[in-house]
């Protein structure tokens, strides 16, 4: 093992930067030569690289985004794509890959892994709908972002008497209305998991407002429903003002917290361990608080399982 590359791709996730800082800096301190891939896959495909040193990531652990840019390659899911991502590794002698994204990336970097090439993939997706893992980099910071608003639109919707429908990520997975709502304060979770009752929701609005609550948090997953009709909804019914909240690419943004830093730190330290050592088919992982690694197909295979007790619990507290 003399280089790697390392790529980021799909959705970007805050604390990606955190894991660049840490493979480029633990390849260099093992010997290795490190490549950067530009742009995910199309990077990979074009030969789009630059040598990367330590001052390539100097001042970016805090950052957002990702300093190697990230997009959604269709040719990478063809086999003439993949041939020419192959080639280019050959060509440029690189003996490892580390791959930084979600569950499309790691699909991708098990494609390589089947070809030959070692890869190690570390999770960043702050839907965080990777079953083989607790958490996922950019999740919590996600949720802090969205915790946030929450509580902001809490003020001014409590000042106006007002009920909120906030949108968040999350299309086929509930995390970050769960976690943000159940933080935040919400007093409706609505997630893709668990079947969606209009008729209780509006209920426990009527509830609230007879006993004199000036306010409503509804945080709606974005697969789970549609925000305008629950809105439209809860103001013939309940006949309370409502309000819509998008949060969009918000979510996406921002400084990594201190544990997706650790986090991302610990996981890209790790990658370059793996391939340095010769493991060539790994998915990195943080289960019961302990960084470990796992095939990538069993990785893809693990179920999701949503978290039904933290429902409960938020269901609990804001009775």
């Amino acid at each position: 093992m003399k280089k790697i590359a390392v790529l980021t791709s799909g959705g970007d996730a805050p604390g990606m930067n955190a894991a660049l800082r840490a493979v480029v800096r633990s390849a260099i301190y093992r010997g290795l030569q490190v490549l950067g891939v530009k742009k995910g896959y199309n990077g990979l495909i074009e030969g789009n690289m630059v040598e990367m040193d330590v001052s390539s990531v100097a001042d970016i652990i805090h950052r957002g985004g990702t300093i190697l840019g990230t997009a959604r390659s269709d040719e990478f899911k063809t086999e003439e794509g993949i041939e020419k991502a192959l080639d280019k590794l050959r060509v440029l002698e690189i003996d490892g890959l580390v791959v930084l994204g979600g569950d499309g990336t790691m699909r991708g970097a098990l494609e390589l892994s089947k070809r030959g090439i070692p890869v190690a993939c570390i999770p960043c997706t702050i839907d965080n709908d990777l079953g083989y893992t607790d958490y996922a980099v950019g999740f919590m910071t996600a949720t802090e972002t969205v915790a946030d608003a929450i509580s902001r639109l809490r003020d001014t919707s409590s000042s106006h008497g007002r009920a909120n429908v906030v949108e968040v990520m999350g299309r086929r997975c509930g995390d970050i209305a769960l976690y943000s709502g159940l933080a935040g304060g919400a007093e409706t979770i609505v997630v893709p998991e668990v079947a969606f009752d209009l008729d209780a929701l509006l209920r426990k609005v009527l509830r609230g407002k007879n006993r004199g609550k000036r306010h409503h948090i509804i945080v709606l997953a974005e697969g789970a429903g549609n925000p305008y009709e629950i809105s439209e909804a809860i103001q013939k019914t309940a006949e309370m003002e409502t309000r819509v909240t998008i949060l969009g690419h918000v979510q996406r943004g921002g400084t990594p917290t201190v544990f997706d830093r650790i986090m991302a730190s610990q996981m890209g330290s790790m990658a370059v361990d793996l391939l340095y050592n010769g493991e060539k088919d790994r998915a990195i992982a943080i289960n019961c608080n302990k960084i470990v690694s796992v095939p990538i197909e069993d990785a893809l295979k693990t179920q999701k399982l949503f978290q039904h007790e933290l429902l409960e619990t938020a269901g609990m507290l804001a009775i």
